[in-house]
C-alpha cells in the first residue's frame, strides 16, 4: 500500500479537519481520488486527491463524480489538479504520470 501524500488541493487539512472540496461541509467525508483506477496509486503518491461529501463522491447528487467521469465536477477537479501541478512541474511530466491532459 502507498503512502497518501496530502492533497495538493487541500494542502492545509488534516484527518481531523476533513472538509468537502466542493460544499466545505464536515459531515459524511470520503477521499476521492482525482485520477483512479491504473492512477489511483499515483494520485495517492502526489497528493492527486480531495475530500468530498459521499453524495457528492458516489452518490445521489446529480453531479457526483464517480456517476459523470470526464465531465462536471470529475473534470473539474481534474482539471484543477493538472493546473496545480504545472504550477511547479511541465505538462509532459503530467502526461508521463497521468497519461493524457485534461486541459
Amino acid at each position: 500500500m502507498s503512502k497518501r501524500g496530502k492533497s495538493i488541493l487541500q494542502p492545509n487539512l488534516t484527518r481531523s479537519s476533513k472538509k468537502c472540496f466542493i460544499t466545505g461541509r464536515a459531515d459524511n467525508i470520503q477521499v476521492h481520488h482525482i485520477f483512479g483506477g491504473s492512477n489511483r496509486k499515483i494520485s495517492d503518491r502526489m497528493g492527486f486527491w480531495v475530500y468530498l461529501t459521499q453524495e457528492i463522491h458516489n452518490g445521489n447528487d446529480p453531479g457526483a463524480v464517480h456517476n459523470n467521469p470526464n465531465q462536471g465536477y470529475d473534470l473539474m477537479l481534474k482539471q484543477l489538479c493538472q493546473r496545480k501541478y504545472e504550477e511547479e512541474n511541465t505538462r509532459e511530466n503530467f502526461i508521463a504520470l497521468i497519461g493524457k491532459s485534461y486541459l
